[in-house]
Order: structure tokens, then sequence, then C-alpha cells
């Protein structure tokens, strides 16, 4: 059983509360818009990082991490890609990507809005964790949590923070 912490849209910026909470975790995941090294750099020294770029991250990140990552945790094979969508709203390279991985758990990131939906249809889970950082148009900073054990994921935590009103 592996404990998984899961952001996205941190956009250079890593509030102090999100750090207290991966550092229970045993990997951290990110669904891109990283923002920049140093704020992978500052992740990665909290916990094992996994990650994918997103439509800001520049060829620094582009170069450290793919577009897409489709891997196995556990018993769970896992889809994650920044601009995915949702169930009954995938983008076509997501269709395509599940179809081809058909996944259990699909991860995307991009719209700042968290999300938690069954995907009935596809046979998988699909999470948006929000946004972590504090650019953008969210009014809560957001963040998952939850532990994968064999090919179920359990006991889902979400940790939300408000936002300051002058970091838009």
């Amino acid at each position: 059983m592996k404990t998984i912490g899961l952001i996205s849209d941190t956009h250079s910026y890593l509030h102090p509360s999100i750090a207290d909470f991966l550092a229970q975790c045993d990997e951290i995941w990110h669904a891109g818009d990283i923002g920049d090294l140093e704020t992978a750099k500052a992740i990665a020294s909290i916990k094992s990082l996994k990650a994918v770029y997103g439509n800001i991250d520049d060829q620094d990140i582009r170069s450290f991490y793919p577009l897409f990552q489709s891997f196995n945790c556990e018993n769970l094979q896992v889809l994650m890609i920044h601009i995915g969508g949702y169930p009954g709203k995938y983008t076509s390279q997501a269709k395509q990507l599940i179809k081809e991985t058909r996944p259990g758990l699909f991860i995307s990131g991009h719209s700042h809005i968290l999300k938690v939906v069954n995907d009935k249809q596809n046979k998988l889970l699909h999470l948006n964790p929000g946004a972590a950082g504090k650019y953008g148009l969210h009014q809560v900073i957001t963040a998952m949590r939850f532990k994968v054990d064999g090919a179920n994921i359990r006991d889902l935590e979400i940790l939300e923070i408000e936002r300051e009103k002058n970091s838009i």
C-alpha cells in the first residue's frame, strides 16, 4: 500500500501547508503547470516526484518531465496528463490514451477545479486535484492525498486553503 500526494498547477509556488500535507506521502504526483525547476526540486525534496509538464511549463521543465505518464502503482494502472478533460468531456488525446492504456485512474490538471468523478463507461476514476498554486481564477488552493491498495483507491483526503485576495 502506498500513500500518494496529488497536486497540479503550482505555477512556481508551493504553499507551506501543501508541503506539510505532502510530507506524509510515499510519492507525490504532479499533473502539470509546475512553473519552474526550482519548484519541481522543492517538491521532489519532500518525497519522490512523478510529474508531467503543462502548458505554462518551459523547455527546462519539458526536458525533465513528459507530456503524459502511464505507469503502475501497486496493481493500479495510472494515466496522468495536464490537459485531459474529464468524463464526457475528454480531449481527443486523452480519449486515445485512455483507449490505449486502459487506466483504472486517470489524472489531469489545467482547469484549477478539483474533481473526483467515477467514469463508468471507461471503468476508471478521474481525479483533478485543482490548483496548488496561488495564481489563477480559483479561490481555494487544493491538494489531494489517497492510498493505493492493490488496484483500489481509498482514504481520499482533500486539503483546502483559502487563497489570499491579493494573489490573483
